[in-house]
């Protein structure tokens, strides 16, 4: 590191956790993040921050007015624009010196497997279970930790599925993808605005430890927030063993 970035990253080297040691696994480390709305904007916004080096941005919608209320790397002016290339503005903004590949699309299949195999760390702040399950298969196939949050109305929730661990449970022990039943969306549930940058934030800390090899992560758990009444609970996760995705 130069100068510039020891003082940059001051306050991280001090702590005995992360040092200049875990700077630089940061600051060489590759996350993918799918999906820059509610939740991919402030874990972006930490993790350039923070210094990680390469930050892939998957995006295919545009910046919407309903957006602005909560998706807090977008500005008046980006209406209109593509959401990852508009995330990518800003976090050049705030860090210059890491690299930022903005995906103006939607990736799936070949690209979506390629992208993943290509990360240290992938964080779904994705809205559906369709991308949600598929990133899920590419983490699981590559071995690749997957950092996964959502929230709506007042409810978040967030979990780490880390398969280098054969004993950690993979997105689909938790969600089976065959399970059915009708998907919350925030244009017609609603969402309020600062539950998505808790959920994200905490999507960003984890993302982070995973990098920097510190702390405890959440694989095999997930805290499920109520904004209302700010209360947390933790639910402890098992592998499925006849889980026809990791089992």
């Amino acid at each position: 590191m130069d100068d510039n970035q020891l003082l940059r990253y001051s306050r991280h080297i001090l702590l005995p956790q992360i040092g200049i040691e875990g700077q630089e696994k940061l600051l060489g480390a590759h996350v993918l993040i799918v999906g820059a709305g509610g939740l991919g904007s402030p874990a972006a916004l930490y993790l350039a921050a923070a210094g990680v080096g390469t930050i892939t941005l998957c995006d295919g919608d545009s910046v919407d007015l309903t957006n602005l209320q909560r998706q807090i790397a977008h500005f008046t002016h980006s209406l209109g624009n593509n959401k990852a290339q508009s995330a990518q503005h800003t976090l050049a903004a705030i860090n210059p010196e890491i690299r930022v590949i903005a995906i103006p699309h939607r990736i799936e299949g070949a690209e979506l497997d390629l992208r993943v195999s290509q990360a240290d760390a992938v964080l779904d702040a994705s809205d559906n279970f369709a991308t949600r399950h598929a990133v899920n298969r590419a983490c699981v196939a590559h071995k690749k930790p997957l950092v996964s949050g959502a929230a709506i109305r007042f409810d978040g929730q967030i979990s780490t599925f880390d398969l280098r661990d054969p004993a950690s449970p993979c997105y689909h022990c938790l969600f089976p993808e065959a399970g059915g039943g009708e998907e919350d969306r925030c244009s017609t549930m609603g969402v309020f605005a600062p539950l998505v940058g808790i959920i994200g934030s905490m999507q960003a800390a984890e993302t982070l430890k995973i990098l920097a090899h510190i702390g405890q992560p959440l694989n095999g758990r997930l805290l499920l927030l109520d904004g209302l009444q700010m209360e947390w609970r933790s639910i402890r996760l098992k592998k499925d063993p006849a889980c026809p995705v990791c089992g």
